[in-house]
């Protein structure tokens, strides 16, 4: 598990932190008082969870949420407050949680059973990514036919940034780098998104993509992919790492390279 909590008092950190350890010993739990710094945290990497008191002098807990949110629309949010008059703006958020101070470790044991999202029991993820080599997708064991091959590399690409959302401008720079911003090449990647999502739902593959504000990323839940596993220390995956990774696409240089320094 993950967690990620800030709160303006480092003595509600450090209480969080303690609890949150004595939960989940072997999870990585951040604290700060700084939401810059939570910004940062997710955009480096995915979060089970992120407690966040409402109201702070730099960034109120709501207005954190609804940028925290663009990042990751499933990120889990838990507000933390003394007050209850903020509820209903948490609820508009679809908050996974909201905890009254002063909270002991049984309520955030609680808050974190009762996750709205990730916390089902695992299923068997339904598509299989091949990342080291040439990047490959498998649905049933049988490979994905894409209609397009830049609905497949926008895929790579979403694969590659790892459920963090990919602006319209990103995905554009990065599949049509050579390319002048025209209004002709925004109607085509439109379409190539599409053409992607369609390429799933012909083999019942829904749910995979979630669309934000000018932007779409990937439910990293629904996939069984050899470069997550890598990152999660799996033994197999490293072993099948070659030094290849996604051989096929200029975007993937900056991940391959990453992952060559501790080949």
């Amino acid at each position: 598990m993950r967690t990620i909590t800030i709160d303006d008092r480092r003595s509600i950190v450090n209480m969080m932190l303690r609890i949150l350890n004595q939960i989940d010993p072997k999870g990585e739990h951040i604290g700060t008082t700084d939401p810059d710094e939570v910004i940062r945290e997710l955009k480096k990497k995915k979060a089970t969870a992120v407690f966040t008191d409402v109201e702070m002098p730099k960034m109120n807990g709501i207005d954190l949420a609804r940028k925290l949110q663009e990042i990751d629309p499933q990120v889990n949010i838990i507000f933390i407050t003394g007050y209850q008059e903020y509820m209903s703006d948490a609820f508009d958020l679809y908050a996974s949680g909201y905890l009254i101070k002063p909270m002991d470790e049984e309520d955030v044991r609680k808050a974190l059973e009762h996750l709205r999202y990730g916390n089902e029991t695992k299923k068997e993820a339904p598509v299989r990514v091949q990342c080291f080599g040439n990047f490959e997708v498998f649905v049933n064991n049988t490979a994905l036919l894409f209609h397009r091959s830049k609905s497949k590399e926008l895929f790579a690409y979403l694969v590659d940034r790892r459920g963090a959302v990919c602006t319209n401008d990103m995905i554009i720079g990065n599949l049509w780098s050579d390319k002048p911003l025209t209004e002709s090449l925004k109607s085509l990647q439109r379409t190539v998104i599409s053409e992607m999502i369609k390429d799933f739902e012909m083999v019942d593959v829904r749910d995979l993509f979630v669309k934000a504000k000018n932007g779409i990323c990937v439910n990293t839940e629904m996939l069984d992919c050899d470069y997550y596993k890598y990152l999660e220390g799996d033994k197999k995956a490293i072993r099948q790492f070659k030094g290849e990774y996604m051989t096929q696409y200029e975007f993937a240089e900056e991940t391959r390279n990453n992952l060559l320094k501790n080949y």
